[in-house]
């Protein structure tokens, strides 16, 4: 099994938001060369997390932040003292990681589905990585 790896540098411009990656995990794929096999990209940070949800429609983007913020509160009484816990809890509910198929050199996505960098505590310069199995 061989595989592939790298970083995605990206920046965000606000506390919170969706940030799509879907174009840039498909370009890294499609320059390993890798015809089939795993996808994986990881964030690396505490305060940001990762999805794959709809890509057609932006506003499915604001919504997943509104609720967010509706179930994580500001106000609890965190012990965590640095200002951003709701961040940390948020980034707790989406994942830190996605893993997609690759058959024929593409990442396999459902017709509505991309793939989403989720900045809690921003705006930020960020890193994703990236790791591709060839199976």
């Amino acid at each position: 099994m061989t595989s592939a790896g790298g970083k995605l540098p990206l920046s965000t411009s606000s506390r919170m938001e969706m940030v799509d990656i879907t174009a840039q995990v498909q370009k890294a794929v499609a320059d390993s060369g890798v015809g089939s096999g795993l996808c994986t990209v990881y964030s690396p940070h505490t305060t940001a997390g990762l999805t794959i949800n709809e890509g057609a429609d932006p506003a499915v983007r604001q919504d997943l932040v509104g609720v967010l913020r509706q179930m994580v509160p500001l106000d609890f009484p965190y012990r965590h003292q640095e200002g951003n816990s709701p961040a940390h809890m948020m980034t707790t509910l989406t994942g830190g990681s996605v893993t997609v198929f690759i058959e024929s050199g593409r990442i396999q996505l459902g017709t509505w589905q991309g793939i989403f960098f989720c900045e809690f505590d921003g705006p930020r310069n960020r890193t994703v990585w990236w790791k591709i199995l060839q199976g």
